[in-house]
């Protein structure tokens, strides 16, 4: 089903595409600025411990790869690894930094475990929506990145890298004007969200389960 799905979908997007051909292809798939990962990354998911690894965060790095494209473009889906318009245009690396960096410095409050570590954290794409979407149809914040611990006292990684998938229902049309009315805006959706997503890898047995989204999710993950 998931083979015939794509079969169906692709060209449509290609059709779709062919009036924008300038828009910058993204690069979702390659290993943008890898200074962070060695050869400890598994391909795909990495698999789930059996228990939570009972840490707590002392530090953390976030690096937002400048070879990640951006796109401004105000479609319904622009094509591109960073797409946020959730501030005023200016440096949209530094703006999705900081939004990690707030989820983290929340999620550290509460995980409490016994071994000190750093979290290393790497965004592979961060695909929010355009102000066409937002204003009408909605659709799915497609957040993707890579994380390890490394234990403070040693220095050394705990375990392999992971890959993490964090999509997050993203609010439409009069939701999202509703969702705006009580203060929730897309970046402190997001930021909450994160939060969360790290709380969970770190504090429940498993770690973070991705959330089902239907087919804009399918589209995304393309």
């Amino acid at each position: 089903m998931h083979r015939l799905f794509k079969i169906l979908i692709v060209p449509i997007l290609l059709v779709s595409l062919t009036a924008c051909a300038s828009v910058p292809t993204a690069t979702r798939w390659a290993m943008p600025d890898d200074t962070m990962l060695g050869a400890d990354l598994q391909q795909g998911v990495a698999a789930v411990p059996a228990a939570a690894p009972n840490v707590r965060i002392d530090s953390f790095t976030v690096n937002v790869p400048k070879s990640l494209k951006v796109n401004e473009r105000n479609l319904y889906y622009p094509i591109g690894d960073i797409v946020w318009r959730g501030e005023p245009r200016g440096d949209r690396y530094a703006q999705v930094k900081a939004m990690f960096d707030a989820g983290l410095r929340s999620a550290a409050t509460r995980i409490d475990g016994a071994r000190p570590v750093r979290l290393d954290v790497q965004v592979t794409r961060f695909h929010a929506l355009s102000e066409k979407a937002r204003y009408t149809v909605g659709g799915v914040h497609d957040i993707d990145f890579r994380y390890r611990l490394v234990d403070v006292q040693t220095g050394l990684p705990i375990g392999p890298s992971k890959e993490i998938n964090a999509d997050l229902k993203a609010l439409g049309g009069q939701a999202a004007m509703a969702a705006e009315g009580r203060g929730e805006t897309q970046k402190s959706r997001i930021i909450a969200h994160l939060a969360r997503v790290f709380y969970e890898e770190l504090m429940v047995p498993g770690g973070h389960i991705t959330a089902n989204l239907g087919l804009l999710q399918a589209i995304n993950d393309l």
